[in-house]
């Protein structure tokens, strides 16, 4: 079994992200289902309550690197993300 890493922005919620939170939650509680346009909002997802994740991974601020023998990660360059991300999520996935 083997692991991987990711990292993801998260962009805090704003009034947009609001209302689409609000209206995903209506529909399934009325148990309809959810529109197109609030799927793809929140990457076809459970919204997460952090804000919108967005895919960083391949972003010009990432760079693979090998800090010592037998030790892989990244650096993200803080100042190239969008000025909208205020976290960078890592995770580890099996």
């Amino acid at each position: 079994m083997g692991m991987s890493t990711h990292i993801q922005g998260i962009v805090p919620p704003d009034d947009k992200w609001k209302k689409m939170k609000e209206a995903y939650d209506a529909c399934n509680k009325a148990g309809i289902d959810i529109p197109e346009e609030i799927e793809a909002f929140f990457n076809y997802e459970i919204p997460d309550d952090k804000g919108v994740i967005i895919e960083v991974e391949n972003h010009e601020a990432v760079q693979k690197c090998s800090p010592h023998e037998m030790a892989e990660g990244y650096e993200v360059e803080i100042a190239k993300l969008p000025k909208n991300v205020k976290f960078i999520r890592f995770y580890n996935s099996y």
